[in-house]
């Protein structure tokens, strides 16, 4: 069973999946940086789009979803698939969908010039970037490193809530660590999506490695997506070694599934 969120304290930004904001203790702390990494087709955008939709539907929060490599109508597309009206939210000044190049907003750019009329108009209080991880090709670890400050402090300084999607190489195995482009000190939490091989079926794992200034859950939790978004499920309890990619069932499982044929044998 998961835990109640917190109601008390800090003021918590809640995604809109409500067994992940249980495992966040009622969500993402108000303003904080999150680092979202996945590798493609872990849902990432989905999660990202829940996380605005809630904000506006059950907040009044505005959102602005910045991306610099999906063209905004295969972002609608993909939207309307989950019932999700983002161009009606746009018309309703609740929303934009900022398509650019990362050259707007890195080196001699001015995330101010390029972001101040759409965070007016809608008077955004969250917004998602995807990708950092696309912003990383064109420039150097190093470079990436001052950017990402420079782009955060900018939302901090606007009291925006900032979701940061980072695209990991990996479809299995061992998890790509955003700590290798020096970008984990620079956010306040980070969420790991990942695809796991368990009896030969693929299953997608969600965990929280780290959330500045709050408890939160730490084990490794099952997820799917479904036609109304994401859905989060149990831990892999009976199982260990899971985000090393080579999940093993833990030792009282693996006794009763040997008792169990056993019994049937007999």
């Amino acid at each position: 069973m998961m835990n109640t969120p917190s109601t008390t304290g800090t003021p918590r930004v809640k995604t809109g999946i409500p067994e992940f904001d249980a495992m966040l203790r009622g969500g993402f702390m108000k303003g904080d940086a999150v680092m979202l990494a996945g590798s493609a087709g872990t849902g990432k955008t989905t999660i990202a789009l829940q996380y605005l939709i809630n904000g506006i539907k059950t907040a009044g929060e505005g959102g602005i979803y910045l991306t610099f490599e999906q063209h905004p109508d295969q972002i609608y597309r993909d939207a309307t698939s989950f019932g999700w009206d983002l161009q009606k939210m746009e018309a309703e000044d609740k929303l934009r969908v900022v398509f650019t190049s990362p050259d707007l907003l890195m080196g001699e750019g001015d995330p101010e010039t390029l972001l101040e009329e759409p965070i007016r108009a809608v008077n955004a209080r969250r917004i998602v970037v995807d990708s950092l991880s696309h912003l990383s090709m064109f420039s150097k670890n190093e470079d990436i490193r001052q950017e990402t400050y420079r782009v955060v402090n900018f939302f901090k300084r606007k009291e925006m809530s900032t979701l940061l999607i980072w695209e990991s190489p990996q479809v299995l195995g061992q998890s790509f660590s955003i700590s290798d482009v020096g970008l984990s000190f620079l956010v306040d939490a980070i969420v790991s999506l990942k695809f796991v091989e368990i009896d030969s079926s693929i299953h997608r794992a969600i965990v929280v490695l780290k959330m500045r200034g709050s408890d939160h859950d730490k084990s490794l939790r099952e997820y799917e997506i479904t036609k109304e978004g994401v859905k989060v499920h149990a831990s892999f309890k009976d199982y260990q070694g899971i985000m090393t990619g080579s999940p093993t069932k833990v030792a009282a499982e693996k006794f009763v599934e040997l008792m169990g044929k056993a019994a049937k044998r007999k």
